[in-house]
């Protein structure tokens, strides 16, 4: 079958630059190469096994996951899987369960319910689940609040069958700070972390795995005293949040969804046929507001979003795009824009090389 054009792709279309991919691997593979670190991107980002498997042959040790449904999706190209969420909920551990016994799977968690639950699912699918215990260091949405409730819970985790006790994770996504100025906020955390590590070493608990970190924080991971491991999600793409806060260059700004403007009646705007069932309607950190940006002009800003309208604000630029005309938008926070298409596209040059479905997008069949 032949290969579609870029010019015949119907739009919404979400398109990934291999080229810039492949870069962004290169690059975060170096970095956790040169520090020591293991790597461990999160998936949630793509939701493709076939991307996950490009990011293991890049040197990845093994996969994050944020859902059962993705943890068995990637199952089929992974064979370490670490599950950062509380598997709470008997029809979340069955599916979890369900995962081919070949696999090492990991969980984070943050209390004896969730603790107990997993247990009891575990032996009776004859499995030890591995587990690390969950950390809150500044995020305050998940995770034990002191050394000495995470000593209790790993405690209890060595106490228990069916599982065993890996490590701690923690999350640091309230440092949502440009790259430069996270400083005292990196300093703060990590000797909360060492507080964690020194409390747990001093039970008798030594913590193998020390996860975390996120693609804001991701180039100064290596500052984190006693971290083994990170776990990037957004890096293998990036977008307008991630270059904003100069974790990434444009340049290096992956993943675009290609639209059709479809209206310039309006002065001092253009409609697109993409809207926040293809961008996402969330808020972003950069200064200038709305919900994303052209690719090859950034200082044209969607403005304002509907269902399957997108506005572009024309006021500081001296484009004047004809209806026809096709862009490409950088969203915001591309996890999100990438859960809302059925298939991501391969280009390279200009030229389509193929198109991936987004298989860990939603909750799988039950």
């Amino acid at each position: 079958m032949e290969r579609p054009s870029l010019e015949s792709l119907e739009t919404p279309a979400a398109l990934v630059d291999m080229t810039r991919v492949e870069a962004n691997l290169r690059r975060v593979e170096a970095y956790a190469r040169q520090h020591g670190l293991k790597w461990r991107p999160h998936t949630k980002t793509h939701k493709v096994p076939e991307l996950a498997a490009l990011q293991l042959r890049a040197g990845a040790s093994g996969i994050t996951v944020a859902t059962p449904h993705e943890a068995q999706v990637m199952a089929s190209v992974a064979e370490d899987v670490f599950l950062a969420y509380p598997p709470v909920g008997a029809a979340r551990l069955e599916r979890l369960m369900r995962l081919p016994a070949h696999v090492r799977l990991s969980v984070g968690l943050d209390s004896r319910e969730a603790l107990e639950g997993l247990s009891a699912a575990a032996r009776r699918a004859g499995r030890t689940v591995g587990v690390l215990v969950e950390l809150d260091l500044g995020m305050h949405r998940v995770g034990v609040q002191g050394p000495s409730e995470a000593v209790d819970l790993a405690r209890q985790l060595e106490a228990t069958d069916g599982v065993e006790y890996r490590g701690i994770t923690f999350y640091p996504g309230h440092v949502r700070s440009p790259v430069g100025s996270q400083d005292t906020v990196l300093k703060e955390l990590s000797a909360r972390l060492e507080e964690f590590i020194d409390v747990l070493s001093g039970a008798g608990l030594r913590s193998p795995v020390v996860s975390g970190g996120s693609t804001p924080t991701l180039w100064r991971s290596h500052e984190v005293v006693g971290l083994t491991e990170i776990r990037p999600g957004i890096n293998i793409f990036n977008d307008r949040n991630t270059a904003s806060l100069g974790a990434c260059a444009w340049e290096e700004c992956a993943y675009s969804v290609l639209a059709t403007v479809v209206s310039t009646a309006v002065s001092g705007q253009a409609v697109i046929d993409a809207g926040s069932k293809a961008l996402a309607k969330e808020e972003g950190l950069a200064p200038g507001g709305g919900y994303g940006v052209l690719l090859e002009r950034p200082e044209v800003v969607v403005r304002g979003l509907s269902e399957e309208h997108g506005l572009l604000e024309l006021a500081g630029t001296s484009w004047r795009p004809r209806v026809g005309e096709r862009v490409r938008v950088v969203p915001n926070h591309v996890c999100a824009s990438v859960n809302l298409h059925e298939r991501l596209w391969a280009v390279r040059g200009g030229a389509v090389e193929g198109a991936w479905a987004v298989t860990g997008r939603g909750w799988g069949a039950p």
